[in-house]
């Protein structure tokens, strides 16, 4: 394939992608039920505060739209146009997800979304992710801090992979978890200080 189409391809998957992860299930869901994410709760249409606001039950169904979100569009371009293809239309997605054009620059702050997309191109690191999420939660019971965590181990997986470390994720998706894992934890200030404090002591 020629330069210039290919990388119109990826500009069309890119923008694709980004509108995509704007839409906010969170919000569409808590709007049905005559609520306002954006003024109830944390203030975050994301779906830890769907499940605080407006119960777990919908909590749970805005997580895995928000994961599936992420996984289908990724998963069918990986399928369809390969590995660069969907590490683009993924890191769209999450970067929609959590600057959405339709909510004025607000969003989630992306786990699930990024878990879906890191779930198509590299499964294996949401196993270790979901794991080290688990015995934190189970240590801490702090959502927030837990998903912070689980994040900077996909980073270091990322890392590790791009340095060749990790042979069972390539190194561009290793370079692509450090930027994914990286927009996720910038919507985690808050967290991040909370933990760090508790590592310090």
């Amino acid at each position: 394939m020629d330069l210039l189409p290919l990388l119109g391809l990826y500009v069309a998957l890119a923008v694709g992608g980004y509108l995509v992860g704007g839409v906010s299930p969170a919000t569409i869901v808590a709007r049905s039920l005559g609520r306002d994410l954006l003024r109830a709760g944390s203030g975050n249409p994301g779906a830890t505060n769907a499940g605080r606001v407006l119960g777990r039950r919908w909590g749970a169904l805005v997580l895995v739209l928000d994961l599936l979100k992420a996984y289908l569009p990724t998963a069918l371009v990986l399928a369809s146009v390969g590995l660069v293809g969907a590490l683009v239309v993924g890191g769209a997605v999450v970067l929609g997800h959590v600057v959405s054009p339709f909510l004025r620059g607000r969003g989630g702050k992306g786990v699930a979304c990024a878990a879906g997309a890191v779930l198509a191109v590299a499964p294996l690191v949401v196993v270790v992710a979901v794991a080290v999420f688990a015995v934190v939660w189970a240590v801490l019971r702090v959502v927030g801090e837990a998903s912070v965590v689980a994040t900077a181990a996909v980073v270091v997986l990322g890392a590790a992979a791009l340095g060749g470390v990790v042979p069972w994720v390539e190194r561009p998706t290793g370079g692509w978890l450090v930027l994914v894992g990286a927009v996720v934890l910038s919507r985690h200030g808050r967290n991040v200080r909370a933990w760090w404090a508790r590592v310090r002591g």
